[in-house]
C-alpha cells in the first residue's frame, strides 16, 4: 500500500513545479508561459498560462473538494447566471509528487474591487443582487449542501472564541462588547421559513471581478450549494457603503430576519477572520476590519 502524505501547511508550489504538471497532462500547452498571478486567498494558488488562461491548484487538502464540485457543477450554472464563471478547460490530476486534482480554467479579465473605492456603487448593487438572485433562482437537483448553508448557531462557539482573542489584541481597537451583541441579535432572528436555495456562499471582493466598476464575473464556486439565502448577502457588508447597501437589499427584497442573519454570519466570518489573518494576509484582514467597522455603523 503506498504511503499517503499529509501537510500540516500550504503545499509548496512554484512555477517550475506547475510547468511539468502542464507539460505532464496538456502537452500541447508545454510551451505557453506560466507566471504566478496574486491573489489574497489561502486555500488556491493561480498562475497565469498564457495570455487566456489560468492554472488553479489547492494548498491544502480541504481544497481538493472545491475542484470536484467545480467541474461537476460549473458547466451547468453557467448558462443560468447573468456573469460570467470560471471555465474548466483542462482537468489535471496529481503528479510530479503534487498530491491533488488541478484544473486549467479560461481566463477572465477585470480586477477584485476594493470597499471604499468602488467606481460604481450603485450599478455594483444591482449586479451583485442579480447574480444573488439568478443563484436562488437555480433548480438543478442534486446539489450538494453550501459549506456555509447551515444553521447560524453553528457558528456560534467559533464566533465566541474569535471575539474572546481579539479581546487580547487591544491593538486591533475592536468593540467586542458590541459586536456580541450584534450576533446575539442574528441568533435570535427566526431561521428561513422557506427551502434552503442554491448559493455561491463566498461572496468575498476577492471571488468578484469588475471592470469600468460594474460586475463582470464571480469566480471560485468550491462552497456553492444549498442552503439559507443569508448566506450571499455578505457583499452588503464587505464591500456596498450605505446607500449601495440598501439598493443591494431592494432589489432581494429581503425581510428583516434574512437581513439579521446576513449581517451576523457576514460579522463571524470577519472575527475569525480577523485575528487569523491580522499578520500573515493583509487582504483579508483589511476587509475583516471594514466588516466590523460597517456592521457597528449599521447596527449602531
Amino acid at each position: 500500500m503506498s504511503e499517503v502524505k499529509t501537510y500540516s501547511g500550504p503545499f509548496p508550489v512554484d512555477e517550475d513545479l506547475v510547468r511539468r504538471l502542464v507539460a505532464g497532462r496538456f502537452p500541447q500547452w508545454a510551451g505557453l508561459t506560466v507566471e504566478r498571478f496574486p491573489s489574497g486567498g489561502t486555500v488556491n494558488a493561480m498562475y497565469r498560462l498564457g495570455d487566456d488562461m489560468v492554472v488553479r491548484l489547492p494548498l491544502v487538502a480541504g481544497g481538493a473538494q472545491d475542484v470536484a464540485v467545480e467541474r461537476e457543477w460549473l458547466p451547468r450554472l453557467a448558462a443560468l447566471l447573468p456573469t460570467a464563471v470560471p471555465e474548466v478547460l483542462g482537468a489535471g490530476e496529481p503528479a510530479e509528487g503534487y498530491p491533488w486534482p488541478w484544473s486549467v480554467y479560461r481566463w477572465l479579465a477585470g480586477e477584485n474591487p476594493e470597499a471604499g473605492a468602488l467606481g460604481e456603487p450603485v450599478g455594483l448593487a444591482g449586479d451583485l443582487a442579480g447574480f444573488v438572485s439568478a443563484m436562488r433562482s437555480v433548480t438543478l437537483p442534486g446539489a450538494p449542501q453550501a459549506y456555509r448553508g447551515g444553521p447560524l448557531a453553528s457558528l456560534d462557539a467559533s464566533t465566541r472564541a474569535a471575539v474572546e482573542e481579539l479581546r487580547g489584541i487591544p491593538e486591533e481597537g475592536v468593540d467586542c462588547d458590541a459586536v456580541l451583541a450584534v450576533w446575539e441579535d442574528a441568533l435570535r432572528a427566526p431561521d428561513p421559513d422557506g427551502p434552503p436555495v442554491w448559493l455561491h456562499a463566498d461572496l468575498m471582493p476577492g471571488n468578484l471581478l469588475v471592470e469600468a466598476g460594474r460586475l463582470t464575473s464571480v469566480i471560485d464556486f468550491g462552497c456553492m450549494g444549498m442552503g439559507d439565502p443569508a448566506c450571499d448577502l455578505f457583499p452588503a457588508w464587505n464591500l456596498l457603503p450605505a446607500d449601495a447597501r440598501q439598493v443591494f437589499r431592494a432589489a432581494l427584497d429581503v425581510d428583516e430576519a434574512t437581513w439579521r442573519r446576513g449581517r451576523g454570519r457576514t460579522l463571524s466570518q470577519a472575527l475569525i477572520a480577523l485575528p487569523y489573518h491580522r499578520r500573515s494576509n493583509a487582504a483579508m484582514a483589511d476587509n475583516a476590519r471594514h466588516v466590523i467597522r460597517a456592521v457597528l455603523e449599521e447596527a449602531g
